[in-house]
């Protein structure tokens, strides 16, 4: 999930975001995307659910991984990238991807490290989940499939990814849409104290700090009930059914899945130290790279993890052409529980 650091920043800016309807990008945009509005498609407002699957998974072996990955969409149109967080998996994207694919888009949902039918192509190669190795997993998915630049949009793990190719490869971003804005990790703000609300937000990073929160999640069982309760916290609105979380929760079934989120989460707090090759692509990270893409941020007003401050606590990252949009009444997952407005977030990004 984000970045606790990026949110205890914000403590005290004030909780006076705004709540917006689902309409468009009304909310602290710029001036530009006031103005094209007329000229930028409309997507159509389907209900939430109204996808259950994906046709097909196909596979693409790229870099270090045999990439699972769904595809909608004409095959020569101009690319988009979903990229999903934890705890979810591609189904964040199920009524979005379909909305995308029916404005030309050739839309691609791949299944990141750990998740789904992603397998690593070695038994030999550390099971790390740096920010940066995520990062480059996307990087090599895009050249497998000869894609030389994408708008990427994602919410989570898959803000974060997006964020970073933008920030280290922005000649492969065409534009993107960063759900709660920018959340690069500086491993070394990590280290001090947040706000003790933040803290309480971040119990599973704690608790994955400890042998029991280990044994949980590499238990299939008390891992299952765990991420579901994860669900239930950070999207207190979304009244999802079994039949959706188990959808989800089939890609927890990975048998690098508890390495992977342990190793992402532990990483993170300097519990454990990360995998070499990616050193200096971390020290560039650490610097808090600004983002010169053209970029739309959304925040989800029941996230716990949304900053107050209607994206002020981040706006500085982003140096391009830009708008944010907080969305009323909508938790963590954004694109599954509004796809509607996440879908359009996508296409203005790509008009800005």
């Amino acid at each position: 999930m984000i970045n606790r650091r990026t949110f205890s920043k914000a403590v005290g800016l004030g909780t006076g975001a705004a709540a917006v309807s689902l309409s468009g990008l009304q909310t602290n945009a710029s001036a530009a995307t006031a103005g094209q509005r007329s000229t930028t498609p409309t997507v159509p407002t389907v209900a939430p659910g109204t996808h259950t699957q994906f046709p097909v998974i196909k596979q693409v072996k790229a870099g270090l991984l045999n990439v699972g990955y769904a595809e909608l969409g004409p095959a020569h149109g101009p690319v988009v990238i979903c990229l999903h967080g934890w705890p979810y998996d591609i189904h964040s994207f199920v009524d979005v991807a379909p909305l995308l694919a029916a404005q030309g888009y050739r839309v691609l949902v791949p299944y990141l490290r750990g998740h789904g039918s992603t397998r690593f192509l070695s038994r030999h190669t550390p099971r790390t989940a740096e920010q940066s190795a995520i990062a480059l997993d996307i990087i090599a998915f895009m050249d497998a499939l000869k894609i030389h630049k994408a708008v990427l949009a994602g919410f989570d793990w898959g803000s974060r990814t997006a964020d970073i190719i933008a920030a280290l490869w922005p000649e492969r971003v065409k534009a993107m849409v960063s759900t709660s804005g920018y959340l690069i990790t500086d491993r070394k703000t990590q280290l001090a104290p947040a706000a003790p609300a933040v803290e309480h937000t971040w119990w599973y990073q704690w608790y994955f700090a400890t042998d029991r929160g280990v044994q949980a999640m590499e238990k299939v069982d008390d891992r299952l009930a765990l991420c579901r309760y994860v669900w239930t916290l950070v999207s207190p609105n979304w009244n999802f059914d079994d039949a959706t979380y188990e959808r989800t929760a089939q890609a927890f079934l990975n048998p690098d899945y508890a390495a992977i989120v342990l190793y992402n989460y532990r990483w993170r707090i300097s519990l454990i130290e990360g995998d070499r090759r990616y050193d200096r692509y971390e020290k560039l990270l650490a610097a808090q790279p600004p983002i010169g893409v053209p970029t739309v941020t959304l925040d989800p007003a029941l996230d716990p993890f949304t900053a107050p401050g209607d994206g002020s606590a981040y706006r500085s990252h982003f140096t391009g052409p830009y708008a944010h949009q907080t969305i009323a009444n909508i938790g963590h997952n954004l694109p599954q529980e509004a796809p509607t407005v996440f879908a359009q977030a996508v296409v203005d990004a790509d008009h800005l």
